[in-house]
């Protein structure tokens, strides 16, 4: 045990590990991803819906400036004007809001496909203790990746962004003959051009983020040599207990096949090596069955309880070896062998009537 305790971690997951996993929301994610995508929908949604929500706004600022006097300012006026606005305003932003939820979603079922998983949502008091919370900060490799990851993010970033905003800031010294509207105008563009150039320089880095939790989900679910043939034996069982119900199976087959020789038409052989038992019921059968075969030992069992039981041994070596190798116990003779095999089962209907006349003379 000690020695399987240090075994390197080398073997690719096999489905089952991969489907545990799942199940318990261990899924290689970037949230990085979620965040790129939906500060670029976002802005491109403000952009292009950026005239409607502004309107929508000042309309809404009119209509409660407009009517300020009408308004009653004791608590219930107050509530009642608070949850206009709200609604209002809810109103206004709902579908940039509807906008980026779908995108979050189609993001996140991109990333992981369908998945529900209630063990993830399970609590889990472990989670509480903070000496577990601080080893996992302190001694965790995947935390020191984590810090340095972020702190190399928002350096990348901040430096993109101040780029962005220097060439903004030259321009702005324009506006000083600009009226208000053009000021604003200014403004709006701006902050697109600038939010979308960091946007580009973030979605840039959570794919490389999205690649790196690939690499690391794929290396956590790796297993040893001795958990994939641990894992083996529980999916398809202890060879020793496999091989003894195989035993179990031969040997149950093998009692089936000599009850029902005594019951068999006929029994055709190579002569020594083979022996096949065929019956037919015209009545309940549309073709002639296997009822026993065997080699060796086998065969010359099949061959002891039919003389037992009177049943005709006929000798016939090509049409023995096709039987034996082309039909299991229990199966239909194929086609290609019905005329060979009639040819058969007429003989010994013709021996049987000759035997029935020969005995009522």
């Amino acid at each position: 045990m000690a020695e399987e305790s240090f075994q390197e971690k080398t073997e690719p997951a096999t489905t089952k590990r991969r489907e545990e996993a799942r199940r318990k929301g261990q899924v290689a994610r970037s949230l990085d991803m979620n965040s790129a995508f939906v500060l670029m929908f976002g802005l491109l949604l403000l952009f292009a819906s950026g005239d409607l929500l502004l309107n929508g706004l000042a309309s809404a600022t009119r209509d409660y400036l407009g009517h300020a006097s009408a308004f009653s300012m004791d608590m219930d006026g107050l509530r009642q004007i608070v949850l206009d606005v709200v609604l209002r305003s809810l109103l206004i932003l709902a579908p940039v809001a509807g906008g980026l939820t779908v995108v979050g979603a189609v993001v996140s079922y991109a990333q992981v496909g369908p998945m529900w998983s209630v063990e993830a949502m399970q609590p889990k008091f472990t989670k509480l203790n903070p000496l577990t919370g601080i080893k996992k900060v302190v001694v965790s490799r995947r935390a020191l990746v984590e810090v340095g990851k972020n702190i190399a993010k928002a350096g990348i970033v901040g430096i993109i962004a101040y780029a962005a905003l220097n060439g903004v800031i030259e321009q702005s010294v324009t506006l000083m003959d600009t009226d208000s509207t053009g000021i604003f105008s200014f403004m709006a563009s701006a902050s697109v051009a600038v939010g979308l150039k960091t946007g580009v320089a973030f979605l840039a880095i959570a794919l490389l983020d999205f690649l790196y939790q690939r690499f690391e989900y794929e290396k956590s679910l790796k297993m040893t040599k001795e958990e994939v043939r641990e894992e083996s034996k529980e999916l398809e069982g202890d060879p020793l207990i496999r091989g003894r119900m195989r035993t179990i199976q031969r040997k149950i087959a093998y009692k089936r096949m000599m009850v029902d020789v005594p019951r068999a038409d006929v029994v055709v052989t190579n002569p020594t090596h083979l022996a096949i038992a065929l019956k037919y019921d015209s009545e309940k059968m549309s073709a002639p069955h296997v009822v026993a075969k065997g080699a060796g030992y086998i065969a010359e069992k099949i061959k002891s309880i039919a003389r037992e039981h009177g049943v005709p041994i006929i000798e016939d070596k090509p049409l023995a070896r096709a039987l034996y190798k082309s039909v299991e116990v229990g199966d239909e003779i194929p086609e290609k062998l019905f005329q060979a095999v009639a040819q058969v089962l007429a003989y010994i209907y013709r021996l049987r009537s000759m035997h029935t006349r020969f005995e009522m003379n």
